[in-house]
C-alpha cells in the first residue's frame, strides 16, 4: 500500500459521517429559515412564520437529536432565553406575529449569545475584510 493510499484512508476515517436524519434536518431547517424570511417579507404573515418556526425547531431536533435539543433549551442558565424564544413561537402560533417575532428574536439572542463571537471569528477568518477587523480587534487575520 502506497503512502497516498494510506493518506486517503486516514482522511476518510477522520471525516464525520452525516446520517440520513441529519440530512433531512438540514433540509427542514433550510425550509424553516426560508419560510421565516418569506413571512417577514410578506409583512409578518403569521401562517408562514408559524410554519417556519415549526420547521426550524423540527430540523434542529433532527440534526442534534431530541434529547440534546431538550438539554440545550432547558438548561438552568438558558431558562430566560428559552422562555422568550418559545413564548415568541407561541405568540406567532396565536396570530400575534409582530410581537411574537420580537419576543422570539430576543430569546434567540439570549440563547445563542455565547455562539456569536465564535461565528463572527469564523466568518472573519474565512472572509478577510479589513474594515470589519478594525471594529473587532480581537479577531485574528490570516494575512
Amino acid at each position: 500500500m502506497s503512502s497516498t493510499d494510506r493518506g486517503q484512508i486516514a482522511q476518510r476515517h477522520s471525516m464525520a459521517t452525516i446520517t440520513e436524519l441529519q440530512k433531512i434536518g438540514v433540509g427542514l431547517m433550510g425550509f424553516g429559515v426560508f419560510f421565516l424570511l418569506f413571512g417577514v417579507l410578506l409583512y409578518f404573515d403569521s401562517v408562514l412564520l408559524a410554519f417556519g418556526n415549526i420547521l426550524f425547531l423540527t430540523g434542529l431536533s433532527f440534526i442534534i437529536g431530541i434529547r440534546r435539543t431538550a438539554h440545550f433549551f432547558f438548561q438552568r442558565h438558558k431558562f430566560r432565553g428559552t422562555l422568550f424564544f418559545l413564548g415568541g413561537v407561541t405568540l406567532v402560533l396565536f396570530r400575534w406575529p409582530v410581537i411574537g417575532m420580537l419576543v422570539e428574536s430576543y430569546g434567540f439572542v439570549l440563547l445563542f449569545r455565547s455562539f456569536f463571537p465564535v461565528a463572527i471569528g469564523f466568518v472573519l477568518q474565512i472572509v478577510n475584510l479589513p474594515f470589519l477587523s478594525a471594529f473587532l480587534p480581537n479577531s485574528q487575520s490570516m494575512v
